[in-house]
């Protein structure tokens, strides 16, 4: 146990060092390499070729063995990564003959050839015009026309996809006025080049929601060629109005990457220059994201200090902070500054909620999202801040858009309220796997965990649909799938916590849950798991062990678990042998999850903040049944 105190005070202090001065967190967002292949592309475009060399090192330095290009550390390689690598490659002045180019196009036709890749990577391809528009489906901006009564409009698509595709609907119309130099072409990469067009492929059954959108696809297609089109024009201007509308109260549209720099691309289609005041500052957000070294630069998708603070705000507390710590303070200061009570995107499904949740970003105002305000709320509800009035109003204000968000099969979304129409997923550019926001077990569980430390009881309406809705997905062997953490250990240790906020430590959804992390414990008594686990169930739980997934098999055992427990004992054995002397962990892996099986995140601060809250949470209940047992062992002494 002094060993877990003292780690913890290790953990703490350090934890406390990387808080920035204005009070905030944020840790490095790391990725995969198609971020600085894209990257090479847009600098091509605006003619800034100075940190080219740098981002092509990049790449090349992470070019596996076989000659491809993976999307998570230690993973395989993977045919959009690596396709877009070579094309990127070739625009920095790497020749096709260079033995890495050979082993890269050889891995490429390997993997089912260019025509194989996905609906973005081919869009992209066709602007640089490499590749034909035949090969990329119709993005047409009279998407923008559809009803909302039919479910094919944009608000019925993930907030994300619809901030990466509305710009893309000017791009399809009025193209770019760029093309990729003759030495960039690419045609060797394609496996068969007259069937370049075998994404649109019909299913064998007649009858298909695929089918039925390939012949939409086809006749949009056939719209497009057409001299007259009548509502082109309005849907155009409706395209631009809602980006330069949603670019205000932001930090680029929706704050992420691809977005902002499809954004960039639409203005310079609608003819503004890359001086363009709007333009200009649309480029130095998107500069915001880059990360210099000496030979090398890479680009984060985006900016994760409100989720960064939050978690690392509840370690601090956990780690026995007084309430009134000035860091606390200021981190509390720093958030309440940053809730929204403006307009954003979640109100065309809940006009009747008021605004009050957190984004992830900086700033991000469009886009609250549901898991960063819950795990706000549960960060500002242990702060003694001075004024609490302000405090109060708050937490009110986010509990109550919380509640509204709540889907209708009991659990919660990230960013809109019943964004569930599956149909969506068989549109031809949906094939980056992540077109609706449904209801997951992690967000439900992590706003079912506010709401119990908030003191709402099983029996409130929306605490007990929840309950019902966890109880649905749990899987036969008792974990949760984790859409946004890696994966199975992520999700499952997430419900739990909300079980034991609730009163059901001890119920048969936690202890089955239980059981299950002790089968997928290592034997170093760490827990690790790989993005793998997202493409083949076999490999839930499974991986080399790492600090934070760790730390998140430890706090799933101790809502349940007693402290003497073994699988307790070694997880924090693992965790404090482990430990730097500087009071940090080493921790390289890819822990987090964008869109599965498509784009996952390394969070720098996971193997700090999460850590330390284990450790934390094992010493404050390891402490207190210390106490508990010293004053039993009073209680028994004879009377004399």
């Amino acid at each position: 146990m002094e060993l877990a105190h003292a780690a913890v005070a290790r953990g703490l202090e350090h934890l406390l060092s990387l808080q920035r001065r204005d009070g905030y967190w944020l840790g490095e967002l790391g990725a995969d390499t198609t971020l600085e292949s894209d990257y090479i592309f847009y600098l091509s475009v605006l003619g800034r070729t100075e940190r080219i060399g740098k981002l092509a090192n990049r790449i090349r330095g992470h070019q596996l063995p076989d000659g491809g290009w993976n999307i998570y550390l230690g993973g395989p390689s993977e045919l959009n990564a690596t396709v877009k690598a070579y094309f990127a490659l070739k625009l920095a002045g790497d020749g096709a003959g260079a033995a890495h180019m050979f082993r890269a196009r050889r891995r490429v036709l390997a993997l089912g050839g260019l025509e194989r890749t996905n609906s973005f990577v081919r869009f992209y391809l066709a602007l640089a015009g490499v590749i034909g528009w035949d090969m990329v489906p119709a993005i047409p901006p009279e998407l923008m026309l559809v009803p909302r009564w039919l479910r094919l409009n944009i608000y019925e698509m993930s907030s994300w996809t619809r901030a990466i595709v509305v710009p893309l609907t000017i791009l399809y119309t009025h193209k770019l006025g760029w093309r990729a130099p003759q030495h960039a072409r690419i045609d060797e990469l394609f496996c068969d080049i007259t069937r370049s067009t075998a994404a649109f492929e019909r299913d064998s059954k007649l009858v298909t929601w695929r089918n039925v959108f390939l012949a939409l696809n086809r006749a949009a297609k056939v719209y497009e060629r057409l001299p007259v089109k009548p509502v082109r024009r309005h849907a155009l201007r409706l395209a631009e109005r809602w980006m330069l509308e949603h670019l205000e109260r932001s930090d680029g549209l929706a704050a992420i990457y691809p977005a902002m720099m499809n954004t960039v691309f639409a203005l310079l289609a609608l003819g503004r220059s890359p001086s363009d005041p709007l333009t200009a500052r649309q480029i130095d957000r998107l500069a915001d994201l880059e990360i210099e070294d000496h030979d090398s630069m890479r680009l984060q998708p985006c900016l994760s200090a409100v989720w960064d603070t939050a978690v690392a705000m509840v370690a601090v507390e956990e780690a026995g902070a007084p309430r009134n710590h000035p860091a606390l303070i200021d981190a509390a200061r720093w958030l309440l500054d940053r809730q929204i009570l403006g307009a954003g995107d979640w109100q065309m499904t809940t006009p009747d909620i008021r605004p009050g949740g957190w984004a992830f970003e900086l700033r991000n105002d469009f886009y609250p999202d549901i898991d960063d305000t819950a795990f706000v709320l549960m960060a500002l509800r242990q702060v003694a801040y001075p004024d609490q009035a302000r405090m109060d109003r708050a937490i009110e204000a986010g509990l109550a858009w919380l509640l509204g968000m709540q889907n209708d099969d009991g659990g919660w979304g990230a960013f809109d309220r019943n964004n569930d129409c599956a149909t969506l997923t068989q549109v031809p550019f949906a094939d980056h796997n992540a077109m609706i926001d449904p209801s997951t077990a992690d967000v439900t569980a992590r706003v079912l965990e506010c709401l119990g430390r908030f003191g709402y009881r099983p029996s409130h309406p929306a605490v007990a649909r929840g309950l019902e809705f966890l109880r649905r997905d749990q899987t036969p062997d008792g974990a949760w799938y984790g859409r946004w953490g890696v994966n199975y250990i992520y999700g499952t240790s997430g419900v739990l916590r909300s079980l034991e906020a609730l009163g059901f430590a001890n119920g048969p959804l936690a202890a089955r849950a239980v059981a299950w992390l002790r089968t997928v414990q290592n034997p170093d008594g760490g827990f690790g798991e790989t993005c793998a686990s997202y493409a083949d169930a076999s490999k839930k739980g499974h991986g080399r062990s790492t600090a934070s997934q760790t730390a998140w098999g430890l706090i799933g055992l101790l809502t349940a678990c007693p402290v003497t427990d073994p699988a307790v004992r070694r997880a924090v054995t693992y965790l404090t042998d482990r430990q730097s002397p500087d009071g940090s962990w080493a921790e390289d892996a890819t822990t987090g999850t964008g869109f599965p099986l498509v784009f996952y995140l390394r969070y720098d601060l996971y193997r700090e903040s999460f850590p330390v809250y284990a450790l934390a949470r094992y010493w404050r209940l390891a402490s207190a049944a210390t106490r508990r047992q010293a004053i039993g062992a009073v209680s028994l002494r004879p009377v004399r």
